[in-house]
């Protein structure tokens, strides 16, 4: 009886409920002292209401993660639950996720997070949503292209994640974290474009605080020849193996970064380069580091980098000739090859290297367990299965 009345009492009275209104660290505005109530245990009348906010309800403050399913969306997700979070994954169709592949390609990522399925792409659908979560602190954007072509590119790094920024804006969300790439310093490609274009009108807008985070390159991007090399095929690099270095930062190390910008005040409204803790690794290096982990002699074979002028100059000639989208989009594929090919991915400073995990242990590990399986790239890793996960776990009890 008592929580009601002063339920009804803070709807009759605006000013009341100004008072009482939860603000974004998720407690009441001290627009009335705390010493008046001092011997009270008070509580929130709302939290009991089944349309209360999450926040509300548990007290911890609400973080959206866009591009859950990602490989460093869905390790995201895992870390913003694991550092207490009230967290939302948001995906495109939630039936992936909860079907029985979906449970063995998400289940551990997503454990304890709320799923909604929302299409980013969606400007209108997408704010309503975030209406309906409501009391949201953060917006972490995990989104990003599949194949860097130009229109996905501006379809997903730019507008998409736009919708994301404006939707955020509209329900008053305090702080946006952004993963951009490293990449983006020398942008000779479509999306790197379309990420710096998205940078630009986060950085220009008021209403939000925002960490852009750029790392430098992922494990998954410097693990594609595993299968290769276990088969007996060489291990193939460009010029002489020595052209490029990088120091490539875990999935789990750049989640927990990416989540430590909630709270690190240091990092608002930064651009933060960000690599691993190893030393520059030439992609030579990483063939011998690949070969130690499965125990073979290294076998390698040098492509000549002219390789690349002569594809993309040819796809581009046909292209332009016949007007062809499809060789367009061929070319541009060619450049980033050649982008990768020829681009140091690395941070010297020590501001600038974050994490634990070094690619030598990364390497161990998946040499023994194979790689995660991400259906969206090249990478020979088998989908799991409920018979191999099986498998797997009675290895581990054993």
């Amino acid at each position: 009886m008592a929580q009601a009345f002063v339920a009804i009492t803070l709807v009759c009275l605006p000013a009341a409920v100004s008072a009482f209104a939860p603000t974004s660290s998720n407690r009441l505005s001290s627009s009335l002292h705390v010493n008046a109530f001092e011997g009270f245990d008070f509580k929130n009348p709302f939290a009991s209401f089944p349309f209360a906010p999450a926040s509300v309800k548990t007290g911890k403050k609400i973080v959206v993660v866009a591009g859950a399913t990602g490989y460093i969306g869905k390790s995201t997700v895992r870390e913003s639950v694991r550092q207490g979070y009230k967290t939302v994954a948001l995906v495109r169709d939630k039936t992936k996720v909860e079907s029985d592949e979906g449970e063995l390609l998400y289940g551990t990522f997503f454990e304890n997070a709320e799923v909604i399925e929302c299409d980013v792409c969606d400007a209108d659908k997408l704010t309503e949503t975030l209406s309906e979560i409501g009391n949201i602190d953060t917006i972490v954007s995990c989104l990003a292209s599949r194949s860097g072509i130009k229109k996905d590119a501006y379809a997903i790094d730019y507008q998409a994640t736009l919708n994301c920024l404006e939707s955020g804006r509209a329900v008053n969300a305090r702080h946006f974290v952004l993963l951009s790439a490293f990449c983006v310093k020398n942008p000779w490609l479509q999306f790197q474009q379309a990420k710096l274009k998205f940078e630009s009108a986060l950085t220009a807008q008021k209403d939000m605080t925002y960490s852009i985070v750029r790392p430098t390159a992922f494990f998954k991007s410097v693990s594609g020849q595993l299968e290769v090399i276990q088969q007996g095929a060489p291990f193939v690099m460009f010029g002489d193996g020595e052209v490029t270095r990088c120091n490539p930062i875990s999935e789990a190390d750049l989640a927990t970064y990416m989540i430590d910008c909630i709270k690190e005040k240091s990092r608002l409204n930064k651009i933060i380069n960000l690599g691993g803790p190893d030393e520059p690794l030439t992609m030579k290096r990483q063939g011998e580091m690949l070969y130690k982990a499965v125990g073979k002699e290294p076998n390698f074979f040098y492509a000549p980098l002219w390789l690349f002028d002569v594809i993309i100059d040819s796809l581009q000639w046909v292209s332009d000739t016949f007007k062809s989208e499809q060789f367009e989009n061929a070319a541009e594929l060619g450049r980033i090859g050649k982008y990768y090919a020829v681009e140091d991915m690395l941070t010297t400073d020590p501001e600038e290297k974050f994490g634990t995990i070094t690619l030598q242990e990364h390497y161990n590990k998946i040499a023994v367990e194979g790689q995660e399986y991400d259906p969206y790239t090249t990478m020979f890793a088998k989908a799991p299965t409920k018979t191999n996960s099986e498998k797997k776990e009675k290895v581990l009890v054993a």
